[in-house]
């Protein structure tokens, strides 16, 4: 009968605990053997703490040993394009700021909006002020004025006003249909003679056409002071009516404005003297 002290012999040598190992020496003695002396103590740490192991194999990772020379950067710190969306540009933040204030002045202006607003009382007398710069007025009493006018040089200045009320609302149709700004939310659509580029806000083209034309009569008509004072004050008023009545964002009748002064620049570029309307109307009559 084989002794106790043989089986524990063999269970030893046979299996034994999965952390050590061991041999039997000359001497028929059993020796343990820590695996400290055979495995690197690197796999005692990543058993005993798997965020470390975790680390460890991705330190030792081919593609981390190839980056890590490149640049300190890259492995201390977040991407580049990452690093921009979290820290938006100032432009971004001043555009976005500005149009914030923008709508919310539009919007605590626009007083005229509806009968009922606080200013609804003068909202007949914006209107009429509206209409004193529309496109379609201009046109007709333009062409009218051309066709009774008795002198070539009335003619060339009906004809050249003519053409840049043409410019005007091509040039106001194009940047309209590019942007694409929808108008205020509190405007009510019952604007005189409404096209479909008039469902965009920006610029104003009531704005533009009262500034063109109003620096139009003040170089080539001669007008007294009074008069000329007027002209003033109706082309800022017909740009105040467009806010006041929620037509229009302030942005868009300042830009108006600006644009409207550019324009007239352009219309004197593209002059038209007596001798080439002339020559002009004989094309079109032939």
């Amino acid at each position: 009968m084989p002794s106790p002290k043989a089986k524990n012999s063999a269970t030893r040598s046979g299996g034994g605990s999965p952390g050590l190992s061991g041999s039997t020496n000359g001497n028929g003695r059993y020796e343990f053997m820590s695996l400290n002396r055979t495995l690197p103590p690197t796999l005692f740490r990543q058993g005993s703490d798997p965020t470390a192991t975790a680390r460890l194999r991705a330190s030792e990772s081919p593609t981390r040993r190839r980056g890590s020379g490149s640049s300190s950067s890259s492995n201390t710190g977040m991407p580049e394009e990452d690093c921009m969306r979290l820290n938006p540009s100032f432009i971004g933040i001043a555009l976005s700021s500005l149009l914030a204030i923008d709508l919310w002045l539009s919007k605590r202006l626009g007083v005229c909006a509806c009968e009922d607003s606080s200013w609804g009382s003068i909202r007949p007398l914006m209107k009429l002020i509206e209409i004193s710069g529309h496109g379609i007025p201009w046109l007709v009493g333009t062409a009218y004025c051309l066709y009774n006018a008795d002198s070539a040089a009335g003619q060339e200045i009906m004809f050249n006003l003519f053409m840049a009320l043409i410019l005007d609302l091509i040039l106001v149709g194009i940047v309209k249909a590019v942007v694409r700004r929808r108008r205020p939310s509190h405007n009510r659509m019952d604007m005189f003679a409404a096209t479909s580029v008039d469902r965009y806000s920006f610029p104003s083209g009531h704005a533009t056409r009262s500034t063109m034309c109003a620096r139009f009569l003040l170089a080539h008509l001669v007008l007294a002071a009074p008069m000329r004072v007027l002209v003033i004050l109706w082309s800022g008023l017909v740009g105040l009516s467009r806010v006041l009545l929620g037509r229009h964002n302030v942005t868009d009748v300042l830009f108006g404005f600006l644009m409207g002064y550019c324009q007239y620049n352009l219309v004197e570029m593209l002059w038209v003297s007596s001798l080439g309307m002339q020559g002009l109307l004989g094309l079109i009559q032939g």
